[in-house]
């Protein structure tokens, strides 16, 4: 399955002309060979994986707008981690203007070696605790296995530098308290933390973002996510944490698609989830003694409403991270906007596409998300003020997740989800 709206459907659709700057809209459903409708501004410095996701190397806005920097500043990074998604070199860092990636770490030393080549970095450690010790180093982007995230990014936080998170923020319910130590250790040192969700720069969510945020959809009433992601065979893991892994501890992909839409939360959740008969879910053969490859949640949201938030790895040969929303002006419901009058009006007042990337920054994959997040986390920082993705919104999306999982345990019980809110 493979929806395009292309920029000229989606301003004849929602009645706008050229001058309003609205979206070229590519949704995001897309399969595993589907490509952007425009070329890159700029080529990625590592070629993408043979993984679900990882060929999507753009979107039309990143060609639309002219960047402007806010700074001559370089900020001096770190990046750690290059396994099986090579991450911490897939986001742009080493063609950032505005960024000087001074250090790279891998546990691995081939693939530390590997990771400062493609970096263009002399500077190597052989791990972020190693790393961190660092005092040149202003920010560090973790890229490790899941299972270290919080661990890692408290290390990072602890020797007084920001820093960026691959997905999810913590793992597991074991590590719900790291979510707390997390929160507290960000207000405490008054550093940047931002997860890098590649949905919250999805085309789409971008465009609900500016919706929302204009009051142009009103109170969602209901909305959805998903992430399929077929995994029969579970590609190579640092201690092998994906085999057999939990889907809702893996579910910001989905949960994006209320928690980047509209910066609230989930309150509480009932979930299902599926037995599956995928080997490496079986549960003799994981060490989550885990049998579940799908599971689908029904959340309450915030505002009162209602949230269908699925992970799902067994359905095959199928990917998918997309969503849609409803409210009580309008709705993003497999096509653009559409709602009452004065919302369609409102929408076309709205610059709907997504910032401008410098031009040696690619958008990259996950739906050209990759360029904008490394953008949004520099100038968070150079500009002092707090990153999109946060603190609050990152555990928001993940911990629901962990207690989402709890519910499925308990044959859908209804569980309350810890709430975390930073003052504004």
């Amino acid at each position: 399955m493979n929806q395009l709206f292309d920029r000229r459907t989606f301003i004849k659709s929602a009645g706008l002309g050229v001058g309003a700057g609205i979206l070229g809209m590519q949704y995001a459903c897309k399969s595993a060979k589907s490509v952007a409708t425009q070329p890159p501004a700029a080529e990625p410095t590592v070629a993408p994986l043979a993984i679900q996701g990882f060929d999507d190397t753009g979107s039309e806005p990143a060609t639309q707008k002219v960047w402007v920097p806010v700074s001559e500043r370089k900020i001096r990074v770190g990046l750690v981690g290059y396994g099986a998604c090579q991450f911490s070199a897939a986001f742009g860092f080493q063609d950032h203007p505005n960024v000087e990636v001074v250090a790279v770490s891998d546990l691995i030393p081939d693939r530390c070696a590997k990771l400062a080549e493609v970096t263009r970095c002399n500077k190597t450690y052989p791990s972020l605790e190693e790393l961190v010790k660092d005092s040149s180093i202003e920010a560090v982007f973790v890229a490790t296995d899941a299972p270290s995230h919080a661990r890692h990014c408290l290390e990072v936080l602890n020797h007084g530098k920001h820093v960026a998170c691959a997905v999810p923020a913590v793992w597991g319910t074991d590590q719900l308290e790291y979510a707390e130590k997390l929160f507290e250790t960000v207000k405490r040192t008054g550093l940047k933390y931002m997860l890098f969700e590649t949905s919250a720069f999805h085309d789409e969510v971008h465009a609900m973002r500016q919706i929302y945020s204009a009051g142009g959809f009103g109170k969602l009433i209901y909305s959805e996510g998903e992430y399929f992601h077929y995994v029969p065979t579970p590609f190579e893991s640092y201690n092998d944490w994906r085999v057999g892994s939990i889907p809702q501890w893996y579910p910001t992909h989905s949960n994006a698609y209320y928690v980047c839409v509209t910066g609230g939360s989930f309150t509480e959740v009932s979930c299902m989830g599926n037995r599956s008969i995928i080997p490496h879910y079986l549960p003799e053969n994981n060490t989550y003694k885990n049998s579940f490859a799908s599971e689908t949640a029904l959340f309450r949201t915030s505002e009162g409403g209602m949230s269908r938030m699925i992970v799902a790895f067994d359905i095959p040969e199928y990917f998918c991270e997309c969503g849609r929303v409803s409210g009580e002006k309008g709705a993003w419901w497999n096509s653009p906007f559409n709602g009452l009058n004065e919302a369609k009006e409102l929408v076309k007042t709205l610059d709907l596409l997504k910032p401008a990337l410098p031009p040696t920054v690619a958008p990259g994959w996950h739906g050209g998300s990759h360029g904008h997040l490394t953008e949004e986390f520099v100038r968070s920082i150079l500009l002092d003020r707090k990153p999109l993705v946060d603190i609050a919104w990152a555990l928001n999306m993940t911990v629901s997740g962990i207690i989402a999982h709890q519910s499925a345990l308990k044959d859908g019980e209804l569980l309350k989800i810890p709430q975390f809110k930073l003052s504004i």
